[in-house]
């Protein structure tokens, strides 16, 4: 008998809109959303559900947003449990939620204060990111350490096959793109984000997130929690803290992560959260498992 994985998107998902819809026919949706905005004092439902983009493409709302998204689906969906679960960098928190691994109402506040300190060090370390598709992984390591002499790149997310994300300070990034380009990449873009994420210059969110993640209550995982940093499953509470707190400047490992869940047992995957980001990199990982997205209510009333 197969698995089944829940997994939870990150960053990027997020659009003008989302959740209202939940919002507007569920109570326990409602009341999730209000027991959020009281956790981080305040009214993001404004920022989701009506905008404007700008305002919600800013880290310190961004991730929140997706992380009240997800967990809201991931709890009025209680028909289908899963197995196993991850999340893509900021989905971890969503992950963690859903495995009974941290409660709700401390999460969110975890997940605004890591969005605000990335946000922070963003304006303090001025970075950038950029997508490559068409080398493979070791040779886009090979291009970023030879990069590193303009400036600190490294990979940030191994996503699926030929498509990994790299990120640091302007001139590093700039370099490898360069470079990426004479090596025969087949797109090289550089993305809109507000900093260098899953990388050095994280570091000083990294040790402001420490501090609240110390200072939050974590329990053992009821289900394996596939982490970012290993792409290995974890139980251990103190493993579960320790992962986040590394999360930040290591990168995401997902490709590797998919795999391994593939190989534990997992053939159906949901992607519970706003868009479809998660569910085009399974298909590019192993286009044999089953996909599945939850986003709207349309969605979850097919499973009540």
């Amino acid at each position: 008998m197969g698995k089944r994985a829940f997994i939870f998107p990150g960053q990027g998902s997020q659009y003008v809109g989302m959740a209202k819809d939940l919002f507007e026919n569920s109570v326990e949706a409602k009341e999730m959303i209000r027991t959020a905005e009281e956790a981080i004092g305040f009214t993001i439902s404004d920022n989701m559900f009506s905008g404007p983009e700008d305002a919600l493409k800013q880290t310190d709302v961004t991730q929140p947003a997706i992380f009240i998204h997800s967990v809201i689906l991931g709890s009025i969906i209680r028909i289908i449990e899963p197995d196993m679960v991850a999340g893509h960098s900021l989905g971890e928190y969503s992950a963690l939620v859903a495995a009974k691994a941290i409660q709700y109402y401390d999460a969110v506040q975890l997940v605004r204060l890591r969005g605000s300190a990335m946000l922070q060090a963003g304006i303090e370390q001025k970075g950038t990111m950029a997508a490559i598709v068409g080398l493979d992984s070791l040779l886009l390591e090979e291009i970023c350490v030879e990069a590193s002499t303009s400036g600190i790149v490294q990979c940030a997310n191994f996503n699926s096959p030929g498509q990994i994300v790299i990120s640091g300070s302007v001139e590093g990034v700039k370099r490898a793109m360069e470079i990426a380009k004479t090596k025969g990449a087949k797109l090289v873009k550089e993305l809109v984000v507000s900093g260098a994420f899953h990388s050095p210059l994280m570091a000083s969110a990294k040790e402001i997130l420490k501090l609240k993640l110390d200072s939050t209550p974590f329990y053992d995982a009821k289900i394996p929690v596939y982490a970012n940093v290993t792409a290995k499953p974890v139980h251990q509470k103190d493993e579960i803290k320790d992962l986040l707190y590394q999360q930040l400047d290591k990168p995401v490992r997902w490709e590797e992560t998919i795999v391994n869940m593939i190989n534990d047992g997992a053939d159906e995957f949901y992607e519970i959260g706003p868009g479809k980001v998660l569910q085009g990199l399974i298909k590019r990982i192993n286009p044999d498992v089953k996909v599945f997205g939850i986003d709207k209510y349309s969605d979850v009333e097919r499973y009540l």
